[in-house]
C-alpha cells in the first residue's frame, strides 16, 4: 500500500471511529410506563419510581427512555394502550394500578412486566407462584381484602354510631367484586348493615351522594379504586358538602381533606417497582425474581375534618395512628 492511499485509509477509520461510539450511545433501552391512573396525580408515585430506577444505576434521559401511557381511570383504553406500547420495541414494561397489570400481560407474553396490583397475581394468572413467577411477569402486590376489613373495623371505631355503612365501588373494575365481598363479611362480623353503590364516572359519583340521604347511610368506605384516586378532590369536597364520615385508602385523600385512610404507602410501592425493572435492565429475568408483597401500612386522620364534621377522634386511634393533619 502507498503512503498516500494508508493516510486516506487510516483517516477513514479515525472519522468512522467517532460517528460509531455515537451510534452505540445514542440506543438506549427503553421503559414502557402503563398506568390506569391519571399522570397529573401520579406525579409524586412516579417520582419513587424513578428513584428506584436510579437505585439500579438508570436515569432517565441519560441512559434509559421511559414512554409513558395514561388510562386516567378509563379502563377500556388500557388494552389498547398496552398494545401499543408492545409495538415500542420495549426492553421492559412497567405496569401500574389495576387492571393495568392484566392489560399488560394480556398485550405481550414476551416483553418482561414488572407490575403493581391489588390482589392475587397467581390467582389472576400474572404469575405460576410468587416465589417462582415463571413467566415474563413480576412485581408488587397489595392484598386488597385483607387491607378492607381492617378500614372497615377503624370506621367503625371512629363512627360506632353509624348504623348503615355504604360501600362505595367502581363496577368497571374487574376485581372489584373481589374487594366487595371482604367488605360485607366484615360488616356482617360487626354487625353493621351495609349498601353497595357504584360509581364509575363523574356524573355517578355525584348520584352517590345524591342517594345517601335515601339510604339512610350514615359513612362511607371507599374501594382501593384507581378512578377514585383520579377525582380526589371531587370525592373528598362530595363528602364534606354532605357531612359524611368517609374512610379511604390512600393518604392522599387525607391530605386533600379526606377524614380518613388506612393503606400502603404508594411511594413504596413504586420504587419497588423502579427496582426491579432496573434490575430487568441489568439482565435478571422476571421467572427469577419472586412478587414482592406490600407490607408497610399506615393510618393517617385529617383532624381538621373530624372537628369540621363534630367527630372526636377516638383515643385509641391516636395512638395508632401514622400520622394527624391537624
Amino acid at each position: 500500500m502507498d503512503r498516500r492511499r494508508f493516510l486516506l485509509t487510516s483517516l477513514a477509520g479515525v472519522l468512522a471511529a467517532p460517528v460509531a461510539a455515537l451510534g452505540q450511545q445514542s440506543v438506549m433501552p427503553v421503559i414502557g410506563f402503563l398506568s390506569a391512573r391519571s399522570s397529573g396525580e401520579s406525579a409524586s408515585h412516579v417520582a419513587f419510581f424513578l428513584r428506584g430506577l436510579n437505585e439500579t444505576g438508570y436515569v432517565e434521559g441519560r441512559n434509559v427512555t421511559i414512554d409513558y401511557r395514561w388510562g386516567d381511570g378509563r379502563y377500556d383504553r388500557l388494552p389498547t394502550l398496552a398494545s401499543d406500547l408492545t409495538t415500542r420495541r420495549l426492553s421492559v414494561l412497567a405496569a401500574v394500578a389495576d387492571p393495568a397489570p392484566q392489560a399488560a400481560k394480556a398485550a405481550t407474553r414476551t416483553i418482561p412486566i414488572v407490575f403493581a396490583m391489588n390482589g392475587d397475581p397467581v390467582r389472576d394468572g400474572l404469575v405460576a407462584s410468587l416465589n417462582h413467577p415463571g413467566g415474563n411477569a413480576t412485581g408488587v402486590t397489595i392484598f386488597g381484602p385483607d387491607a378492607v376489613t381492617k378500614r372497615l373495623q377503624l370506621l367503625v371505631e371512629f363512627v360506632p354510631q353509624a348504623a348503615v355503612i355504604a360501600y362505595v365501588m367502581n363496577r368497571n373494575n374487574p376485581k372489584g367484586e373481589v374487594e366487595m365481598r371482604a367488605a360485607q363479611t366484615a360488616a356482617r362480623s360487626l354487625r353493621k348493615e351495609m349498601v353497595v353503590l357504584t360509581a364509575g364516572t363523574e356524573r355517578e359519583l355525584d348520584e352517590v351522594f345524591a342517594n345517601i340521604d335515601r339510604q339512610r347511610v350514615s359513612a362511607l368506605l371507599f374501594a382501593s379504586e384507581p378512578f377514585y384516586v383520579t377525582r380526589r378532590a371531587q370525592l373528598v369536597a362530595l363528602a364534606a358538602r354532605h357531612r359524611m364520615p368517609a374512610m379511604f385508602y390512600l393518604r392522599e385523600f387525607t391530605e386533600a381533606g379526606g377524614l380518613m385512610a388506612y393503606g400502603n404507602r404508594l411511594t413504596d410501592v413504586y420504587r419497588l417497582v423502579g427496582i426491579y425493572v432496573g434490575r430487568i435492565l441489568k439482565g435478571e429475568k422476571p421467572a427469577d425474581l419472586p412478587v414482592q408483597q406490600a407490607t408497610t401500612f399506615e393510618l393517617v386522620i385529617n383532624a381538621k375534618t373530624a372537628n369540621t364534621l363534630g367527630l372526636t377522634i377516638p383515643p385509641s386511634l391516636l395512638a395508632r395512628a401514622d400520622q394527624v393533619i391537624e
